[in-house]
């Protein structure tokens, strides 16, 4: 009889825990900023406007003085990139979008320590951002040095930067093809799922409400090709 009220305690205490997870979440996800438009939208607007820019024919949509003045105001973009410091990769710009379009974070190797969720954080739950886009490119600089740095120890004064790209490294030793190539892509992949797993997002991520994707762009031809999830 002990072992049955036991069992039943364990039960019903497991129960208690899964809901009040599950209010948690939706707790977490109720206080968040409405979206400003669906994930499957937002994302035709990113893969539009790069269509754009490789055919030479962009529109250069919301940059004008008027639009200036109303996101003086506040902002809402439609969606956040993650992408790497390199000066030939500005996401406003291979994107063919304007001012207030998107929440760009920058950083050298597009690589997404405690700062960066952060921020993209900040753009998901107060500014109503449901589609983040991680942008690696080819022949990343960045992401040289790692390769370069990494055939040391394991143990050399690698810095803050190389270190956050080691695992990328790490993952792509072995692979066929070009060793930077593989490493950039590793790195995409790594961000993406670190980021889902993240405390901050991953919420909004298992309840479908923000969706991750990953992107490399060429740095030749300024098209962006998509991985899969």
């Amino acid at each position: 009889m002990n072992r049955r009220r036991k069992s039943l305690s364990r039960i019903l205490t497991a129960l208690a825990i899964a809901a009040l997870c599950l209010i948690t979440t939706r707790a977490v996800i109720a206080a968040v900023r409405a979206a400003t438009m669906p994930p499957a939208e937002a994302l035709q607007l990113l893969l539009d406007g790069n269509q754009r820019f490789v055919a030479g024919k962009l529109e250069h949509p919301n940059q004008t003085p008027e639009r200036r003045a109303e996101v003086a105001k506040g902002q809402q973009p439609f969606a956040a990139v993650l992408a790497c410091a390199d000066s030939r990769t500005p996401p406003e710009i291979i994107f063919d979008r304007g001012l207030g379009d998107i929440f760009t974070v920058r950083v050298a190797g597009n690589v997404a320590d405690k700062v960066v969720i952060e921020s993209l954080d900040y753009s998901v739950k107060h500014l109503g951002v449901r589609v983040l886009m991680v942008l690696g490119h080819r022949r990343c600089g960045a992401v040289i040095a790692a390769v370069q740095g990494h055939e040391g120890t394991a143990d050399q004064d690698e810095g803050p930067m190389l270190s956050e790209l080691r695992p990328a490294v790490t993952a792509s030793k072995g692979l066929a093809g070009d060793p930077v190539e593989n490493a950039v892509r590793e790195n995409v992949k790594l961000v993406m799922k670190n980021l889902a797993t993240s405390e901050e997002l991953s919420a909004m991520v298992k309840s479908g409400d923000l969706k991750i994707f990953g992107g490399i762009y060429d740095l030749d031809t300024g098209a962006i090709e998509m991985l899969k999830n």
